[in-house]
């Protein structure tokens, strides 16, 4: 077995997918490392990637006026570019290494179709990805009402 594939088959988000699915996923992977401070893939950009990160924090920024704005820092564990597979379309947010960082990187283009050609593989991943969207926008809306919270409770005073 490859390391690859052990990689694949370790990896909490894929955590209590069929061995099946784990090699479709493991043939389809190649192993990145970005060095600390290294954008991953910037705001808007179309390469359709899907990331699964095995060590290293990666920073998810928004970029307006030359300045960077943090939204997110994803561990090791977790998943980035969904929007390649969910999407097939261009990257929503810039993704930097904040450490050195070692990941397992899909052609999204190719999920997506191994998910038409596959589809217990396809409801499972999309699933998984669909679960992975609505934490993020959960947090981020938390986020949100935090930041208001205090004029919201002035306000109403």
């Amino acid at each position: 077995m490859s390391d690859v594939s052990l990689e694949v088959q370790r990896h909490p988000f894929l955590a209590g997918m069929p061995a099946e699915h784990h090699a479709l996923l493991a043939r389809l992977a190649r192993y990145a490392e970005f060095p600390a401070n290294t954008v991953l893939f910037p705001e808007g950009d179309e390469r359709h990637e899907f990331f699964l990160l095995i060590a290293g924090r990666v920073a998810l920024e928004i970029v307006a006026q030359g300045q960077s704005l943090r939204i997110d820092t994803l561990s090791p564990g977790t998943a980035l570019g969904w929007s390649a597979v969910l999407l097939g379309r261009g990257k929503h947010f810039q993704a930097r290494a904040l450490e050195p960082v070692r990941a397992l990187v899909f052609p999204g283009k190719e999920v997506l179709a191994a998910c038409h050609r596959e589809p217990k593989f396809g409801v499972d991943l999309m699933h998984r990805l669909l679960g992975l969207v609505s934490s993020r926008l959960q947090a981020e809306r938390i986020k949100v009402l935090d930041s208001y919270w205090p004029v919201a409770k002035k306000a109403g005073a």
